[in-house]
C-alpha cells in the first residue's frame, strides 16, 4: 500500500488543501515600501498597495482566509488606533473587502498589543497590571470598528477572561449579527512568539504570562474551551501549534466547533533557518509541518507559508 506515489494518495488518511490555510498579513501604516522582518525571511510589513496584490494572489492561490494585523506610526497607553476607523488596521481591511468582496474570508486580530505603547493585550491599572474588565470594553468598541470595516469574522487573542461573550453582545447589538468570531481559546505563554514581536515592532517589556496560559497546563485549555463555546465563539483556536499538538488533538476530540491551529513565527523561523542552511529540505518540511498539524486535529491552519504552500498543493 505505499509502493507508488498513487497508491499512497489513495489510502492517505490525513488531507491538506489550500482551502483549509490562512494567510496572517502584516501591513504598516506610513511605509512607502514593503520593509522585511529579519527574523521571518520572506514575510514583509506591506504597505496598503503592496497588501492588496499579495491578498489577491493568496486567493488566487485557493487559500481560505486572510488574517490582518496592523502597525500603527502612533501607539498610546489604550490602544486608541486600533478602535479609530481611519487607524492603519480597519483603513486596511476596508482596502481587502473593497478589493475582494467575499471572494475569502476576511479576518481581523482584535486585540489592543500592537497599538499600545506598552505592549500588552490590554489597558494597565495604577499597579501595572492589566485590567481584564476594563480592557473587555475597549475589546468591545474594537470588535464593532472591524466589523464596520469589512472583517468577516473577529479574531480576539488577548485571553481576557469573557472576552468572548462581551465582543459577540457587542457585535449584535450593532446589527453585526452574522460577524463570526474565531476565539483565541488556548494562548500559550510561549518563547516562539519572538520573531512575531519583531514583526509588529511591539513594545512590550517583560512578559504576558499573567493572562496566557501556561506551558504546563493541559486540562485548563479544556476549560476555556469550554467557556468560550458557551459565551458565542465560532471557532476556537490553539497557539502555537507544533508544540501544543497533543492540546490541539484534545481540543478537536472536545469542541463543537471548528478548530484553528495557528503555526506561529517561530516555528516559521526555524524551518527558514534550517532550509537556509541546507540542513532540511523546505518543502517536504513545510507540507509535513502543515500535515501534522491537521493530522492533529485542526481544521484550519494560520501559517505564514499558505500562499506557496496552496500552489504546491492545487
Amino acid at each position: 500500500m505505499r509502493t507508488t506515489a498513487a497508491l499512497r494518495r489513495l489510502v492517505s488518511e490525513t488531507t491538506l488543501r489550500p482551502r483549509q490555510l490562512i494567510l496572517p498579513m502584516f501591513v504598516a501604516e506610513g511605509a512607502d515600501a514593503p520593509r522585511p522582518i529579519a527574523s521571518m525571511p520572506g514575510v514583509v510589513q506591506h504597505t496598503r498597495d503592496s497588501l492588496r496584490k499579495a491578498a489577491v494572489e493568496a486567493v488566487r492561490a485557493g487559500v481560505g482566509g486572510l488574517m490582518l494585523f496592523g502597525i500603527p506610526a502612533h501607539r498610546d497607553a489604550t490602544g486608541s488606533g486600533g478602535i479609530d476607523e481611519n487607524g492603519i488596521l480597519n483603513v486596511a481591511l476596508r482596502d481587502l473587502r473593497a478589493e475582494l468582496g467575499d471572494a475569502t474570508v476576511l479576518m481581523a486580530d482584535t486585540c489592543l498589543d500592537e497599538f499600545t505603547d506598552h505592549g500588552h493585550c490590554g489597558v494597565l491599572d495604577e499597579n501595572g497590571a492589566v485590567d481584564n474588565d476594563a480592557t473587555l470594553e475597549l475589546y468591545a468598541d474594537m470588535a464593532v470598528a472591524q466589523a464596520e470595516a469589512g472583517a468577516h469574522m473577529l479574531g480576539p487573542s488577548g485571553m481576557m477572561d469573557g472576552q468572548v461573550g462581551v465582543i459577540r453582545r457587542a457585535l449584535d447589538e450593532a446589527g453585526h449579527t452574522e460577524t463570526a468570531i474565531l476565539a483565541y481559546s488556548a494562548k500559550y505563554a510561549s518563547a516562539f512568539y519572538g520573531p512575531f514581536r519583531e514583526a509588529v515592532d511591539s513594545q512590550l517589556k517583560g512578559d504576558r504570562k499573567t493572562y496566557q496560559q501556561d506551558p504546563g497546563n493541559a486540562r485548563e485549555a479544556l476549560r476555556e474551551i469550554e467557556l468560550d463555546v458557551e459565551e458565542g465563539a465560532d471557532a476556537i483556536m490553539i497557539k502555537p501549534a507544533l508544540p501544543y499538538l497533543d492540546i490541539l488533538r484534545q481540543a478537536a476530540d472536545v469542541s463543537p466547533v471548528p478548530v484553528a491551529a495557528y503555526n506561529i513565527s517561530g516555528e516559521y523561523a526555524m524551518v527558514e533557518a534550517a532550509a537556509a542552511n541546507g540542513w532540511l529540505d523546505r518543502e517536504r518540511t513545510i507540507l509535513e509541518v502543515l500535515t501534522s498539524i491537521r493530522r492533529a486535529g485542526a481544521d484550519m491552519i494560520l501559517t505564514y507559508w499558505a500562499t506557496e504552500a496552496a500552489a504546491w498543493l492545487d
